[in-house]
């Protein structure tokens, strides 16, 4: 299936879920492991209906989903075809399926709540270094340029967040090469940045704001705060 486009997942309008980085997530909250585990299977029952499934994660008090699809087709500019790992209708479908069950099992979705990191890696070589980042990473090969048309490194368990390169001038002598990635729902991020202000840190450029606004520590350090952009302006 194709890849959506943020405008194409935001007007689908899934209240429970938030597309933060490659995928859709949502949060429920259960008073008991056993609850999660009853949703769980009624999920999985959802999933076999049309041969898709979540990633799930079973918390005290919560129950994690993200949705993606392996093997999403990208176009680039010049019309090839790439094989992506993104949000496909697929998933929309199976999203709204899910807010179905969980509203059956008496179930509230907690969409503020949820986040995802992963890591950047300024570099002006990154067809070179990213067969060691791979091996260190995940111990394959396989990782490098797993579900992305670039080098960025993505374990197929997902046991470790994605790192993707960033540009950076050959020499370059800059101080941080690495920085964090931190994907938040539309709605907290105003109150994220506040609290990483009030606690010492500095918006150093918000001019890709909301979509990213970069914040420093008081060593200088650097992450970056991003939201998904289609829906902050669909809200």
């Amino acid at each position: 299936m194709d890849m959506l486009g943020g405008g194409q997942i935001a007007a689908a309008g899934l209240i429970d879920w938030r597309k933060l980085a490659q995928g859709l997530h949502a949060r429920y909250l259960i008073d008991d492991f056993a609850a999660g585990a009853r949703f769980v299977t009624a999920v999985g029952e959802a999933g076999d209906a049309i041969g898709h499934h979540p990633i799930v994660s079973i918390g005290s008090g919560y129950v994690d989903l993200k949705l993606i699809s392996d093997d999403a087709i990208y176009r680039d500019g010049d019309g090839t075809e790439h094989v992506v790992g993104w949000v496909t209708q697929q998933d929309i479908d199976l999203a709204r399926s899910i807010s179905e069950v969980a509203a059956d099992h008496g179930l509230e979705a907690d969409p503020a709540s949820v986040s995802h990191i992963e890591l950047g890696l300024d570099t002006a070589g990154s067809a070179t270094i990213a067969p060691v980042w791979a091996a260190l990473l995940t111990g394959s090969a396989d990782s490098q340029g797993r579900g992305s048309p670039s080098d960025e490194i993505r374990d197929a368990t997902g046991r470790v967040p994605n790192l993707w390169f960033g540009d950076a001038d050959q020499g370059s002598t800059s101080r941080q090469r690495f920085h964090v990635e931190v994907y938040v729902a539309p709605e907290v991020a105003e109150q994220r940045i506040a609290a990483a202000v009030a606690a010492g840190g500095t918006v150093v450029d918000d001019s890709q704001a909301p979509s990213l606004t970069v914040i420093a520590d008081q060593d200088g350090n650097t992450g970056v705060l991003c939201v998904d952009a289609s829906a902050a302006q669909q809200g």
